[in-house]
């Protein structure tokens, strides 16, 4: 009995192992293959018709006072946030040695006048005198015109020092060279000055603030694109919500170090709110036409050395070097080797190296 259980067991397994018609499903087979890298394209585009880039205020004149000459200073007549007029008196500098040679000059003057006067009046005398046939040797008279000449040569020569010093003097005054205001002093009563150099700690500073300097910044790329002739406007940080409009003043029409032109807008400031220092957001107006190629913010890789993106070509990785340029919300203007349409990686990483196989 126990052998015939085992005997139908068996073939009931048997027909329904050949029966059934299904066979194991490969699910590997049939997932489909995807690729580990995400692309992008290179876009061209009109150049926007603004560019915003950052500005900074300055005063439109600021000055540094230092003195001309050595002296204490003997009285000071403003202070830091004092409002100056042009030509007024801001301190004064004693030096009482300077005293003392202006005496000794005037004494130098005096005495070659005398000396000139009474050559002229001996030579007056002698011309006179020299009427009379045979009275005046005709050498005496020159002798006398020559000396006359040398002694009034040597007293305009006293009178010139008299007003050197008197001038060496005069800068013991120190006036204001334009309407400002004194934003910063340095020196007390006593104190010793003397003429400095520019890396020095001058006396006084003095900045024109009723006129101010925005000042800002063009990248190389952008110097032949900005439209000199549309006002810009611009918002300072300090004063979110207020913008304003002004025209370019100037421009520097040469690069500076940082391989950018800098160009000034000239804002008055008859309330005295906008001060030295301050930030602002500056829409520069560009000319229309211009054209440029955008990339997806996140194709650009940037390390210490160099900026790059990675562009696929015939299935190769090709790193093209980059040059930024105005950046938008989700793409970058760039300058390199590329062309509109060209495919590029997104999210890419350092670890790509040129010539690598990109599917």
């Amino acid at each position: 009995m126990k052998y015939k259980s085992y005997l139908l067991l068996a073939v009931i397994v048997f027909f329904a192992a050949c029966s059934g018609n299904n066979k194991p499903v490969d699910l590997t087979a049939q997932t489909t293959q995807i690729s580990k890298y995400q692309f992008g394209n290179v876009s061209e585009k009109a150049l926007s018709s603004s560019a915003r880039l950052p500005g900074l205020l300055v005063p439109f004149n600021e000055v540094n006072l230092f003195p001309k000459v050595n002296g204490f200073v003997k009285q000071l007549f403003v202070d830091r946030g004092s409002i100056v007029k042009k030509g007024q008196l801001l301190m004064i500098l004693e030096a009482p040695e300077m005293e003392s040679e202006l005496q000794a000059a005037n004494s130098k003057y005096l005495q070659a006048q005398e000396n000139a006067i009474a050559s002229k009046e001996k030579y007056e005398r002698l011309k006179e005198a020299a009427k009379e046939p045979g009275s005046v040797s005709p050498l005496d008279l020159d002798n006398a015109s020559a000396k006359t000449k040398a002694d009034n040569a040597l007293a305009q020569s006293e009178l010139s020092n008299v007003g050197s010093v008197k001038t060496m003097l005069g800068y013991l005054r120190i006036y204001a060279p334009f309407d400002g205001m004194i934003v910063q002093r340095n020196v007390s009563p006593g104190a010793l000055v003397a003429p400095g150099k520019e890396t020095d700690q001058p006396m006084l500073i003095i900045q024109d603030i009723n006129k101010m300097r925005l000042t800002v910044y063009i990248p190389e790329d952008y110097v032949d694109k900005v439209d000199l002739n549309q006002p810009v406007t611009f918002t300072f940080n300090a004063m979110p919500g207020l913008q304003q409009a002004a025209k370019i003043s100037r421009s520097a029409n040469a690069l500076g170090s940082m391989r950018q032109e800098a160009i000034e807008i000239d804002i008055q400031n008859p309330n005295g709110k906008l001060k030295p220092g301050m930030y602002a957001e500056v829409n520069i107006p560009m000319l229309s036409g211009a054209k440029s190629l955008l990339v997806p913010n996140s194709a650009i890789i940037r390390s210490t050395e160099k900026e790059y993106v990675i562009a696929v070509r015939n299935g190769k990785a090709n790193l093209i070097m980059i040059k930024e340029g105005l950046i938008n919300d989700d793409s970058t203007e760039v300058f390199g080797d590329l062309k509109p349409n060209d495919k590029l990686l997104i999210h890419a990483s350092d670890e790509i190296k040129q010539g690598d196989n990109i599917k």
